[in-house]
């Protein structure tokens, strides 16, 4: 596949050491780097594909080019845009040209966010009683420093959309019934701090995101019937640890299997491979999970908004 990188912040970077040799070329409009800064510039028999790694604003105008012209379409999360119709409009496009939108969710390709899903699905914890995750960064003095980031909602498109599929990637088609705990600026000038609930009868959700996390961390901790499972940190910051502990009645000491990786992220490459696999399918744009996402995000974003 012959892939074009659009966009040379962080994430196009990461992306481009992915495609590697497949990588045919770079747009930015100011990266000293870039080989063209517009997209118009690349010719449309250079590239097969295009992994987006812009910011939020110009990602409607340049997903809607390439999807036109029939390129396959890999673009950092989340979809934050003015209106639901234009993800629709994306999609109709995808089905028209029979190409791939895919809005990239790294984490679900972290091993133990994997062995999660794999051990709810299997049923052996019995009912899932209440899920809590916790991921934090310490990215807010460089957040405020940017002039498109420190916008809006903050962190909770930043964090909150990782964490919201993360719980669609394990619990499928929860509802979207989640309100506003806490939103607070500490240091930003939008909320660094968040934490959102769901109300549903099952499994209860609680989500936790900061910027003012100074070392990066992610926990997970499920409770449940028959047992308890937990996950300490991502590869990335290794090492990262997962716990399954089963209930023991009428009550005792659990028995507990606990597995520790300590390897480098996995993930980038992981998704690189399945976007590969999508695309050479011809098909299996993701935008319904978007759609539901976009949702839930802007009506908790107006409800910080209405509290502010």
């Amino acid at each position: 596949m012959r892939a074009l990188i659009v966009g040379l912040g962080i994430q196009g970077h990461k992306r481009r050491r992915v495609a590697g040799e497949e990588c045919i070329g770079t747009v930015d409009p100011v990266h000293e780097d870039a080989d063209f800064r517009t997209l118009e510039e690349v010719p449309l028999n250079r590239f097969d594909a295009a992994l987006v790694c812009t910011p939020d604003e110009p990602k409607f105008g340049l997903l809607k080019y390439l999807l036109a012209h029939g390129k396959h379409v890999l673009v950092e999360k989340p979809l934050w845009f003015s209106d639901e119709n234009q993800i629709d409009e994306l999609a109709g496009l995808a089905a028209a040209s029979g190409s791939v939108c895919y809005t990239a969710y790294n984490h679900r390709f972290e091993p133990h966010f994997v062995r999660m899903r794999d051990l709810i699905t299997s049923g052996t914890l019995g009912e899932i009683y209440r899920c809590r995750m916790f991921y934090g960064n310490g990215t807010a003095r460089l957040v405020r420093e940017s002039a498109w980031r420190d916008t809006g909602a903050g962190v909770l498109p930043d964090l909150g959309s990782h964490l919201l599929d993360t719980a669609r990637f394990w619990f499928g088609d929860i509802a979207d019934d989640f309100s506003i705990i806490s939103a607070d600026r500490f240091e930003n000038r939008a909320p660094d701090h968040v934490v959102i609930a769901s109300g549903s009868a099952g499994p209860r959700i609680e989500l936790e995101m900061t910027l003012l996390s100074w070392r990066n961390h992610f926990t997970c901790d499920i409770f449940a019937e028959l047992g308890t499972a937990h996950i300490e940190s991502l590869c990335k910051w290794g090492p990262s640890r997962f716990v399954h502990r089963r209930r023991v009645l009428p009550s005792g000491r659990p028995p507990e299997e606990a597995a520790t990786l300590v390897q480098d992220d996995p993930t980038w490459e992981a998704e690189y491979a399945h976007f590969k696999k999508l695309c050479a399918g011809g098909g299996g744009s993701n935008l319904e999970n978007d759609r539901w996402l976009y949702r839930s995000l802007g009506r908790l974003a107006v409800e910080i908004d209405g509290a502010a």
